[in-house]
């Protein structure tokens, strides 16, 4: 591979950015009046109910399982699971999170089954393949519920409407959708970003005269169906999907399959690596020995985090690439460039190297699936591996095949409009019978916005108002003013990112509980965060913080650098930069200190 073929990529990469960049790109919609349709449960309606006005241990605001992960661990607290009164809310109609609301055919998780369904040893459950699909992970989710005894409390079908602190009492009063207002010591944020659903701010969306609907509220009543496919209702239809990210992966293909005519719209093309999902191994499961998920929970953790493992437990795509881009081997990537020449001095140049192989081997394969030359090349990514979140799947290239299947790219621009009969993209009018927006969550909002309702702390203070100019908290799970409180992190939350999300909420959901029970044991009615333990932490993000802005600003506009503005985003608003083992063996040492530093107790 010769210098000039990555200066040429690099000149490719930086055209293609420039498509992509301009407008306000995360712009959404307010899903209420004419677009309120897009909420609705379209799987289990919601039931008339009085309301609750009583007083709980623990209030947690999530049903997902990072909700399921945190009331799990207080039950294994003393006494937790026959005493401790612990209340679970949530806007679907079961536990699940996200899981409850993806239902569309063909969803699954993109992670190894076996270190992202948390809890498997404590339940005894091993899932039926490598990658679970949706039905097996809903259902997983609920017989957390059920196991930890998380339903009799359990409000469903409700939201939160705000929540405040009443120092006297030591309680938050916490109020609701549908009337209710009930007391709780603690109260728990595990709501996950992807939570919110979006529909970008596309003119004429509330226009459409056809059928419509978002992926997450999948409407089997007009396709037909199941989520295994046979969608016989939209065999005489035309249909129109608008997004190209994980979940249009995953329907694309089923749609191919049944619709009379798909098109696909595209702004940017995703990585499509191999997915090889398989069934599993009996005798592998029966081989187990106790402790085997924790264990191979961090071994894919440190092989992602580019640290040293003797051993890859989850051998998968994802930890055979990044082995490949952290790791780079000159020989292995065809690079003949001595290490010591000029070429590979450069700082970067081997990674940047790697990257270049890891991407070219990705458009190879579209170019050996794809059999039309004009599709194809419309399909090939051109930016760097780690822009956007690698995607994997066996079939969606393959779709794309089908006769009654055309991918409209848009060369970055998007859709431009919405019409009564259809969408105009590129100055072409495609008329539509349905329009399915696989476009996903909304997640660059603020923390308030994406949750649906601020809290007010000691003082009456806004939790919107407090982290207007940048995030404030420990560990990025408690804040200081809001006593007996706290949130779950997800990305940019002073906390950490992990690809196995649920690697992160298991530990978090372990640090939550342990100060719950720490307090109690201590005979406290809860606990404050300091202001100076507060500020030591912020600076701690600070000086840890190892965003990459040169790399962020050369990448293609996404969610990673906040829609190509990687400086628009307050400095705080970013993770631990030490990398996440770092950061889950910070929270066992502050507790194995046993001196709950930085909180005080509340008498």
């Amino acid at each position: 591979m010769a210098p000039t073929d990555l200066d040429q990529t690099r000149e490719k990469y930086r055209q293609e950015r420039a498509k992509r960049v301009g407008g306000d790109r995360d712009a959404t919609l307010a899903l209420t009046g004419d677009l309120a349709h897009y909420l609705q449960d379209p799987y289990r309606p919601a039931q008339p109910r009085p309301a609750v006005t009583d007083d709980v241990d623990v209030t947690i605001v999530g049903g997902g399982f990072g909700g399921l992960l945190c009331g799990a661990t207080l039950r294994g607290l003393p006494s937790g699971r026959d005493s401790t009164r612990i209340r679970v809310i949530d806007r679907a109609g079961d536990f699940g999170g996200v899981w409850y609301w993806n239902r569309y055919p063909g969803a699954q998780c993109d992670i190894e089954s076996y270190i992202y369904l948390p809890l498997l040893e404590e339940t005894g459950t091993i899932p039926t393949e490598k990658y679970a699909h949706a039905p097996e992970i809903f259902d997983h989710a609920r017989a957390l519920g059920r196991h930890f005894d998380l339903y009799d409390l359990a409000l469903f079908h409700t939201s939160v409407t705000g929540a405040t602190w009443h120092e006297a009492q030591r309680r938050w009063e916490v109020s609701t959708d549908r009337g209710d207002r009930f007391l709780s010591r603690y109260l728990i944020l595990a709501i996950g970003s992807l939570d919110k659903v979006k529909l970008p701010a596309i003119p004429g969306a509330e226009d459409f005269a056809g059928h419509s609907f978002h992926t997450s509220r999948w409407d089997y009543d007009y396709t037909g169906g199941l989520r295994t496919g046979q969608l016989t209702g939209l065999r005489d239809k035309t249909v129109g999907v608008v997004g190209t990210g994980a979940t249009a992966l995953q329907c694309v293909p089923y749609l191919g399959e049944w619709a009379g005519r798909l098109y696909v719209f595209q702004r940017t093309p995703s990585t499509v690596g191999e997915r090889n999902n398989r069934p599993t191994d009996p005798a592998w499961a029966a081989s187990l020995q106790p402790g085997w998920q924790e264990r191979r929970m961090r071994n894919f953790t440190a092989i992602l985090a580019g640290g040293d493992a003797d051993t890859d437990l989850v051998d998968d795509s994802w930890t055979r690439l990044y082995t490949a881009l952290l790791h780079p081997v000159p020989e292995q990537l065809g690079i003949t460039e001595p290490a010591g020449s000029a070429g590979l001095g450069e700082p970067g140049r081997l990674g940047e190297l790697a990257d270049l192989a890891m991407m070219e081997r990705i458009r190879d394969r579209i170019d050996a699936v794809v059999t039309d030359p004009r599709q194809a090349a419309a399909l090939k990514p051109y930016y760097r591996y780690l822009c956007k979140r690698p995607g994997f799947h066996d079939d969606y290239l393959d779709t794309f095949n089908r006769p009654g299947v055309c991918l409209v790219d848009t060369g970055g621009a998007g859709i431009e409009r919405v019409v009564p009969d259809g969408v105009v993209a590129g100055g072409r009018t495609y008329h539509l019978d349905c329009l399915i927006w696989a476009t996903g969550f909304e997640w660059n909002t603020s923390y308030t916005s994406r949750i649906g309702f601020d809290l007010h702390g000691r003082g009456g203070a806004s939790l919107a108002g407090k982290w207007q100019d940048g995030l404030a908290t420990l560990h990025g799970m408690t804040t200081h003013g809001f006593p007996n409180f706290f949130t779950l992190p997800g990305p940019n939350s002073q906390a950490v990112v992990t690809t196995n999300f649920m690697h992160m909420l298991t530990e978090c959901a372990r640090h939550v509980s342990y100060i719950i029970g720490a307090t109690e044991e201590r005979g406290a009615r809860g606990f404050a965060l300091t202001e100076k333990a507060e500020r030591e932490w912020v600076d701690t993000i600070l000086a840890r913080a190892k965003y990459n802005a040169e790399f962020q600003r050369a990448c293609t506009p996404g969610r990673f650098n906040n829609e190509g503005r990687p400086d628009g985003r307050p400095r705080a608003n970013t993770n631990f930069g030490d990398g996440p083992l770092e950061f889950f063996q910070l929270l066992e040492n502050w507790r194995a200190a046993g001196g709950l530093a930085g909180l005080e107790l509340l008498h």
